[in-house]
């Protein structure tokens, strides 16, 4: 259950935190690949203009993101993102909020017209925690990729489709911030042995 503060935490240039949110009925969220793959493309189209993504896992009917909120000499300066506080002072806070209210509007409309369904289709509103510590920002990176297995959704969290667990370790393009992620564990071989001796540890815990 989230904790109370994580649906009042205020966004602020530079900081990192854990989006998660779930579906209002706790029914699915994604139903087909292509849903999936709609959700990256939305996402990426609505947030990586003001966010940075260092990890991501989309599950049955919740998902998990890691993100750090760009300076605010690094945010677009379209009038679009250009959200005024109720004093009409520019708030950080409300760009953030919007750009994802936009993002969760676009894929409930595309999802609730393809499978014939009405209303809202995420938790309002979606939860976010500041990362506080070097330590926590370490052990999120594996909880949020460990989550599939955590939920019995796979049997080896590695070999989730929808998380950025490989994709941080690819060579390909991507909007993640892979580079610094493989950075902070020191290398490759680093990241895919703090995974594994996590994993080792829960199972022996389990």
């Amino acid at each position: 259950m989230a904790k109370t503060e994580h649906y009042h935490t205020k966004f602020e240039y530079g900081n990192f935190y854990h989006i998660y949110n779930r579906s209002i009925d706790k029914q699915p969220l994604f139903k087909s690949e292509a849903n999936f793959k709609f959700f990256l493309k939305k996402y990426n189209e609505y947030l990586s203009p003001v966010i940075d993504t260092y990890a991501y896992c989309l599950l049955g009917n919740h998902f998990h993101i890691l993100i750090r909120i760009k300076e605010e000499q690094e945010l677009p300066s379209s009038k679009e993102l250009t959200i005024n506080s109720d004093s009409g002072e520019r708030s950080v806070h409300n760009i953030i909020s919007h750009q994802f209210k936009k993002f969760f509007q676009s894929y409930a409309m595309a999802f609730n017209k393809q499978h014939q369904r009405v209303g809202t289709l995420f938790q309002t509103p979606f939860k976010r925690a500041l990362v506080t510590n070097d330590a926590y920002f370490t052990q999120l990176i594996y909880y949020i990729h460990a989550n599939p297995q955590h939920h019995d959704l796979i049997a080896d969290f590695r070999k989730w489709q929808w998380s950025s667990y490989d994709s941080i370790l690819s060579d390909k393009p991507s909007k993640i911030r892979k580079s610094e992620v493989i950075k902070w564990f020191g290398n490759k071989q680093a990241y895919e042995n703090y995974h594994d001796s996590l994993q080792k540890l829960c199972l022996m815990i389990s």
